[in-house]
């Protein structure tokens, strides 16, 4: 198959596109963030890359913490609103309609509409050029019940998750395996 080769870019996709709550309990803020991922598993660990001029980015600071609130499919316009509306004019939360729930172990509010919340402090900012990576660990995570099977096992695949490719939203879709399906041995024919 014939490919070209571009100039290096950050053509990584899909990536999610998740709501960053943050703030101090005086002033908040919620904003869209595609650039975030898992750093470590053991601690939990993960980040955040955030442009300096980011209304949010001061809070960033001021508070060292943030919350990554993953948002459901059907609020993918409240997503793309927080993600080209500053919250320098307005309080997102209060003209988006969405509910500012205290965290249980960070100062800044989590998103209610989102039926998962990363609860992360800030334990080292990394400037790389046009944004700051704050790496976080990860202190909490809230899940909506309505996500947990009879197993009391989490059923993420319930909560018709967002991602974000190349300019454009989606739903995540349907299942089409699992971690280890390559490896696992097969049922035996009787």
């Amino acid at each position: 198959m014939p490919k070209q080769v571009w100039k290096g870019s950050v053509l990584l996709a899909p990536v999610p596109a998740v709501l960053v709550s943050c703030g101090d309990g005086t002033k908040r803020n919620v904003f869209t963030v595609a650039w975030t991922g898992v750093v470590c598993s053991k601690p939990p660990r993960t980040y955040i890359s955030v442009r300096p001029e980011r209304y949010s980015f001061e809070l960033l600071r001021e508070s060292g913490a943030f919350c990554i609130n993953l948002p459901p499919a059907r609020l993918v316009r409240t997503v793309d609103l927080c993600g080209v509306k500053s919250g320098r004019d307005f309080d997102k939360f209060e003209r988006f309609h969405l509910t500012a729930e205290e965290s249980s172990t960070v100062p800044c509010p989590s998103v209610g509409e989102c039926p998962v919340t990363l609860e992360c402090r800030v334990f080292e900012e990394k400037p790389l050029g046009s944004h700051v990576m704050f790496l976080a660990d990860v202190t909490a995570v809230t899940v909506d019940e309505r996500l947990l099977g009879e197993d009391g096992k989490l059923r993420l695949e319930k909560a018709d998750l967002l991602a974000y490719s190349h300019g454009a939203y989606y739903a995540l879709g349907r299942r089409i395996g699992s971690f280890g399906v390559s490896v696992r041995k097969k049922p035996q024919k009787r």
